[in-house]
This record gives C-alpha cells, sequence and structure tokens, in this order.
C-alpha cells in the first residue's frame, strides 16, 4: 500500500512534495493509516482533529488518543472543541451539516494562519461508492454520481485509489493504533446502512463490485466532461455577468431543447435544488421568484436575474452626521462644500445645505415612497420613476435613498430631488459624489 500511494503521489500529485500539508484526523482507521503513510513518505504536515463533544467519554478519549500519537510519531497537532448540539440548534442545522461546516471552517482558518497548502482526508473507494449510493437514491445529475472527486479546490483525498479493505489489511500488518466510533455502528444514518445492509449484498452479488465502480465512475466523468464542454458554450452565448448578478437571455436559452439541463448545470451550485420551480420560472409572469439559501433566481420579463439573497435589507437604516466627510456602507460617500459648480462630476449632485436636516439617512426604497424629480414641479411616486426608466426587479432591489428628515434628497446615482437644488439665493454649496 505505501508502494502503492507512493507511486500515486509521483505520477498524479507530484506537487505534494514540497507543499505544507494539513491532515483532517479523526482517530478512526482510515485517517490514521493516512497518518502513518504520510510519515513514512517523509511529508511536511501535521494533523488537525476535531472534537464535537456529541459521544460524552468517547469523544474526550478520542482527543487524548491524538494527542498521544501524534506525541508518539512527533507530529505537530491542533485540536478543537466544538458545542456542536448547541451551535446546530442555534443555526437550525442538522448535526452533520454542522459538524462539517465547523470542521471545514475550522480547516480553512488553520491553513490561513499557518501556511498550509492543502487538507487532506482520508476517504477511500468505499466512501466514494457510499455516496454514489447515497445521491442515487436522493435523485441526482451526473455531478452527484461521479463518485467523491481527489481534489475540490485545496482539499484532497489521496485514499480514493484503496479499498476498506486494503486500509485495514494495512492497519493490521503495521500495528496501527486506531480507535472505533460507536455511531458507526449504528443504522441511524443512510451511509451506514447502506454500508452494513447494502453494499455486502452488492459484494455479494459482484466480488469485484469496486473495480466495476471505478470503471463506472471513469466512464462517468468522461461524459460529465462532454457535457461540462456542452453547457459552457451554452452559458456563453445565454449568459451576462455584471457586477451584482447573472442574466440569463430566455430567448437564447429557450433555443435549446435541453434548456433544462442547462439550467440545472448552471444553478446547482448556488444551492438550488427545486428545480419544478425553476422550470415553471421560465414561463412565469415578470416579479416571480425561486430561492435557494443563499441566491435568489427572479423573471424579469424575457429574462432570469440571478443574485444574492440579502435578507431584510430593506429595513436597515444609515445615519450621517453633519461631521460626516464620508460614509462606506452601504455604499461609499462622499461630501464636500465647494463654491464652484462649473463643472460636475460624473454620479455627484450638488445641493443647498442650509436646506438639509441632520442626520440624514441612507434606506432602501418603499412602496408610497414620492420625490420632485430635478427640473420638474410636481411630485412623482418612486415606483412610477422606476417603470418610466424601465429598472428591472434586481435593479430596484439595489436602489438606495438618500433623506433629509422624511424628504428624499436623490435616488442614489439615478434622480436628484428637485427641493433640495442650489438657486439664486444658495450661500452654501455641499457636493455629494457617489463612488461606485
Amino acid at each position: 500500500m505505501l508502494q502503492k500511494l507512493q507511486n500515486h503521489i509521483n505520477t498524479n500529485l507530484s506537487f505534494l512534495k514540497e507543499k505544507k500539508l494539513l491532515l483532517a484526523v479523526s482517530g478512526g482507521i482510515d485517517s490514521m493509516v493516512l497518518v502513518h503513510l504520510c510519515h513514512q513518505l517523509k511529508l511536511d504536515f501535521a494533523v488537525a482533529h476535531c472534537n464535537f463533544q456529541l459521544r460524552g467519554n468517547e469523544s474526550d478519549d478520542d482527543e487524548n488518543f491524538m494527542k498521544s500519537q501524534t506525541e508518539k510519531l512527533q507530529i505537530p497537532v491542533f485540536i478543537q472543541k466544538f458545542d456542536t448540539k448547541s451551535i446546530a440548534q442555534t443555526q437550525k442545522l442538522s448535526i452533520q451539516l454542522a459538524a462539517r461546516k465547523l470542521r471545514y471552517d475550522w480547516f480553512y482558518e488553520l491553513m490561513n494562519e499557518n501556511g498550509f497548502d492543502y487538507i487532506l482526508t482520508a476517504h477511500h473507494l468505499d466512501d466514494s461508492l457510499e455516496t454514489f449510493l447515497i445521491n442515487f437514491t436522493r435523485g441526482s445529475g451526473l455531478d452527484g454520481l461521479t463518485g467523491i472527486p481527489e481534489q475540490n479546490d485545496k482539499i484532497l483525498r489521496p485514499l480514493l485509489i484503496f479499498s476498506r479493505n486494503e486500509i485495514e489489511t494495512f492497519a493490521q500488518e503495521n500495528n496501527i493504533a486506531w480507535r472505533e466510533d460507536s455511531s458507526n455502528s449504528s443504522d441511524k444514518y443512510l451511509r451506514n446502512k447502506l454500508r452494513h445492509d447494502v453494499i455486502p449484498i452488492l459484494k455479494e452479488l459482484n466480488p469485484s463490485l469496486l473495480s466495476s465502480f471505478e470503471n463506472t465512475i471513469k466512464n462517468l466523468k468522461q461524459s460529465q466532461s462532454l457535457v461540462d464542454d456542452a453547457s459552457k458554450m451554452a452559458y456563453e452565448k445565454v449568459a451576462s455577468e455584471r457586477e451584482n448578478q447573472i442574466v440569463f437571455n430566455l430567448d437564447l436559452l429557450l433555443a435549446y431543447q435541453n434548456y433544462q439541463a442547462y439550467l440545472f448545470s448552471w444553478l446547482s451550485r448556488f444551492g438550488f435544488t427545486d428545480w419544478e420551480a425553476i422550470s415553471d420560472l421560465v414561463s412565469a409572469q415578470s416579479g416571480k421568484q425561486v430561492m435557494s439559501d443563499s441566491h435568489v433566481l427572479l423573471k424579469n420579463r424575457n429574462t432570469l436575474l440571478l443574485f444574492l439573497r440579502k435578507e431584510n435589507s430593506e429595513e436597515v437604516i444609515y445615519q450621517i452626521d453633519k461631521a460626516q466627510k464620508q460614509v462606506k456602507v452601504p455604499l461609499k460617500l462622499t461630501f464636500c462644500n465647494v463654491s464652484d459648480i462649473s463643472v460636475q462630476p460624473t454620479n455627484a449632485i450638488f445641493v443647498d445645505a442650509e436646506k438639509l436636516q441632520f442626520p440624514l439617512t441612507i434606506r432602501k426604497w418603499k412602496e408610497g415612497d414620492f420625490f420632485q424629480p430635478f427640473g420638474m414641479k410636481g411630485k412623482k411616486k418612486v415606483s412610477k420613476f422606476f417603470k418610466d426608466e424601465k429598472f428591472s426587479m434586481l435593479e430596484k432591489k439595489e436602489i438606495w435613498l438618500l433623506c433629509s428628515n422624511d424628504k428624499i434628497v436623490w435616488i442614489i446615482g439615478k434622480r436628484q430631488d428637485d427641493r433640495f437644488k442650489i438657486t439664486e439665493t444658495t450661500t452654501k454649496i455641499l457636493q455629494i459624489n457617489y463612488i461606485k
């Protein structure tokens, strides 16, 4: 096994030899074998161990075991305790999702603080098969049926070329100590149920199951590569990327017979899962939307707009004191007194300073807001102004108002209010600049 891993690194992962590595180690057989293999290959690495405090004394015994093993091998070790149950409850996550988030957030924090180049985990071929079956039973596209990737950003899984049986044999032959996690024997989780009840039957039906699975994964990855190429070409025609959004042209999208597959390919990485709702959105009326945990997909005329979800941003109000020369949140404005108005910079207005009542406020627009557009005598609803200017739903969401008391001074970056303009009687001129 040592020689096989060395050959694999030499051929496919040679860059690891010169890098500083962080090993994610639970203390179980897989991760302890990874530790010993890396130690024998003389790689530059340290160990990170999470105590999730989910199994009482057993979790603490795992932690003590890791301290003793790394001390014996003279390997640097980082250990972190998490109140996982409390965090899961607070963030409304399952225990598994909370533990995963805590684990990887901490790993990346260690990387940044200590100069590690990659995180190594001990996932192996049987883990990949289990992941394949989990995704298969839940319904998945090709992405979910290609197993666990060997590399995902800074995370590497060098043991994917080995089976669980190979790892167990190596551990026994080399007298490697490890800890048994009692939760692995429970069928409470789908992965364990597949491991204990389903996969043994599949291996009985096909003794070469893992070898067949490797061939299947290889073929699926090649198919995925073809799909990715087609998806990329379609994306370049249909989508346009702007500062805060991606715009999908529906006329161009619907020219593709399999447009739903393209949407799946493009949107799955943004956390969307309700594909039926997204399919319906294509033919829905303007203003309809579908949300993931992080993003919004909005129907706007003949386009779909994708942008980050901003919770309760309409309710936030920012104050500006009279002495302030600039603000940086939620957008950048600068304030300066001037006497020369012969040149007006882009994205700037001149106002009569004595007409302002401080503190000024910056807020989102709301239904019922009105202003007096610069150069006009009558009032106009902000919503009507948006309609006349043909602003998209997303553009409306991004608009901020600069207000004096209850009066709008400026629809920032769009239109000044006439009531605050400078006149022949103005003695103090304030220039307000919007810096994009």
